[in-house]
């Protein structure tokens, strides 16, 4: 006799409980408090402040373990770290305790993500981690976060800055750019996009005119008054829509950026976005830093940092990572 619905139901509940309890089972050391060098402007931190830098972050209980790693490294290479307001994206609220009990003086806000909307605009790509409806929440910035708030940097969470965040939050935003971001002119631009989108004249010529080379939407420094005042949200969506009705695209949240702003950016330095140490977006193999001096390190790629650590099958540069890991071993809280 095959068994019930109901029976089906309890077994899914079951199984849901058992996930809830596991991501909840995940704790984290408190981080120490991190105060101002005497240099720093004297200000009161909150969502609005003028004079705070503005971070905005997703966070999900996947990605967590890697989020309280980005706010540890950011806190503890500024100079100013009092001044530091993270704007926190997330569908899950309940994920507000662990941030606070993790860092008890950190001035922050989490802010709920309804990912409804996006969910009937996402197209599969090639690697399923790409398509989780808060990959696209970058595109609702500037309808998430309070209108005060004009200037923000973007980071994801699958890195470390070993740098003042300070110095990229004041990237010139030149010519009226709407973000600014590390520029990869050497990478094939042609690949980001489908033979059909090339061969129809109608939308290769999105490109004609502009300078148009790759950028990793994961470090952005954003003007948001621009941004609402150009309405690229809207541009972004449009993109999508087409996607859904002619695939002109493989790789997840990225591409609709770039036929936005690809050669319309400001420029930043490469040492703030020394990407893809997480290896290819299909078997996730070690890489090296790329040449030059480094202020953020990121684990774009398959490859995550406290995944490979885990599963005792570390790359090299994953040692860098670890010193920020909070994560509460079983064998630390029983002690």
């Amino acid at each position: 006799m095959p068994p019930s619905n109901n029976h089906h139901h309890l077994l899914f509940l079951l199984l849901l409980l058992l996930l809830t309890t596991t991501v909840n089972a995940a704790t984290f050391k408190e981080a120490p408090k991190f105060y101002n060098s005497p240099s720093c402007k004297p200000t009161t931190t909150n969502q609005c402040s003028t004079e705070a830098v503005h971070v905005a972050m997703t966070v999900d209980a996947t990605y967590l373990r890697g989020t309280v790693a980005v706010i540890l490294s950011v806190l503890q290479h500024s100079s100013c770290p009092e001044n530091i307001f993270f704007h926190l994206i997330t569908t899950d609220v309940s994920l507000y305790t662990t941030i606070a009990a993790t860092f008890p003086y950190l001035n922050f806000q989490v802010y709920p993500f309804h990912d409804g909307a996006v969910y009937g605009l996402i197209s599969t790509s090639i690697r399923s981690a790409l398509d989780c409806s808060l990959n696209y929440a970058r595109n609702y910035l500037a309808n998430i976060l309070p209108t005060c708030v004009r200037r923000v940097v973007y980071l994801d969470s699958d890195l470390i800055l070993v740098d003042d965040i300070t110095k990229l939050a004041s990237t010139p935003l030149i010519n009226d750019a709407v973000l600014a971001a590390p520029e990869y002119c050497n990478a094939n631009f042609t690949t980001y996009f489908t033979p059909s989108f090339w061969a129809n004249p109608l939308l290769s010529m999105t490109f004609a005119g502009r300078n148009a080379c790759y950028f990793n939407t994961g470090v952005m420094v954003i003007d948001l008054h621009r941004w609402r005042s150009g309405d690229y949200t809207r541009k972004i969506i449009e993109w999508m829509e087409l996607q859904k009705r002619m695939r002109i695209y493989e790789l997840g949240s990225l591409p609709p950026f770039l036929l936005v702003f690809a050669g319309n950016i400001a420029p930043v330095d490469h040492r703030w976005n020394q990407h893809g140490l997480g290896g290819d977006n299909y078997r996730g193999l070690c890489r090296d830093l790329h040449p030059g001096p480094v202020s953020l390190l990121h684990w774009s790629g398959k490859g995550k940092p406290w995944v490979r650590l885990d599963s005792n099958r570390p790359c090299p540069l994953d040692a860098l990572w670890a010193p920020y890991d909070l994560l509460q071993t079983p064998s630390a809280i029983e002690s």
